[in-house]
């Protein structure tokens, strides 16, 4: 809905707008006047405002109008036009067609940002059973690098189910879009130069891969914390297990729901019998290993 003044005016793909028959692109034409508007919100400044403009619209673009400034809701529209038919702006489509998305470069780039922080920005991986040690290894792992001024931010799975994922439940397709979010967080952040620790249980290998496959070669750093599900259990440092076990919990990764371990991680940090690392043990490991590859310097 656009509301030009104090009159809403909606414009529809219909056939009033001689648009054909519904298997062809629908577009509309609506033309506004912007009396009480003093355009910027569409890209016009003062002495470039027309007393009208025409809006085009493609099929499903919402777009409000209110208090003299144009809001694109979720899709939006294609462009807009002063009155002689000159385009102001071009505005893609967002949702099932990313046809007209073009990315914007900007010349400071992520070889720019990662001199000016000294390291080379990377995802570091960490995956496992619940009770395996995953966070654990990440806070030391932070801890570590901060000691050596490396910059790191740590996206801890239950951590990040209060805030962006919020809306998932743990079932497999929601576990899929949980992963899925988080790697594309993961890559923001490596792109920003930062060494980015990802922790949480992921535990199919598809998604994994998905998210491997975003970044560069190299720069997806996968952690293994191979702890046999006795050892995870016996832990249960949330009590996870216990009301899986009760039937409270459905889906248990482990019990009834499977966990598949990489097959070709960068690193694996496995406890055997029941000797185990500590977690500054286990996180110079990871140190070295980025030590070794060049990530710690620029």
């Amino acid at each position: 809905m656009i509301a030009a003044g104090n009159r809403p005016l909606i414009c529809y793909s219909t056939p009033e707008f001689g648009l054909g028959d519904s298997t062809t692109p629908k577009l509309g034409f609506l033309k506004l006047p912007v009396s009480n508007c003093s355009g910027k919100g569409f890209g016009l400044h003062s002495d470039e405002a027309r007393s009208s403009f025409s809006v085009k619209a493609g099929e499903g673009s919402k777009v409000s109008y209110v208090n003299g400034k144009a809001d694109l809701i979720r899709e939006s529209y294609d462009s807009i036009n002063d009155s002689d038919g000159k385009s102001i702006c071009q505005m893609s489509t967002i949702g099932n067609s990313t046809t007209d998305i073009v990315w914007h470069k900007c010349s400071v780039e992520k070889i720019d940002r990662q001199e000016l922080l000294q390291q080379k920005g990377c995802v570091i991986w960490v995956t496992g059973l619940s009770g395996s040690g995953k966070s654990t290894l990440a806070c030391a792992l932070s801890r570590g690098l901060h000691s050596r001024g490396k910059l790191t931010y740590i996206l801890d799975g239950d951590n990040v189910r209060h805030g962006l994922n919020r809306d998932l439940s743990f079932k497999a397709e929601d576990r899929a879009e949980n992963i899925r979010r988080i790697g594309e967080v993961a890559k923001l952040f490596a792109d920003a130069g930062v060494i980015c620790i990802a922790s949480l249980i992921s535990p199919y290998r598809k998604d994994r891969d998905a998210c491997r496959s975003l970044l560069p070669a190299g720069d997806f750093i996968e952690v293994f914390m191979n702890v046999p599900l006795q050892v995870c259990e016996a832990r249960d440092p949330k009590g996870l297990y216990k009301l899986a076990r009760a039937g409270k919990i459905k889906g248990f990764t482990g019990l009834d729901d499977p966990y598949e371990p990489p097959l070709n991680s960068e690193i694996v940090l496995q406890q055997k019998g029941s000797v185990c690392a500590s977690p500054c043990e286990m996180a110079d490991t990871v140190i070295s290993y980025l030590e070794e590859k060049g990530y710690l310097n620029a």
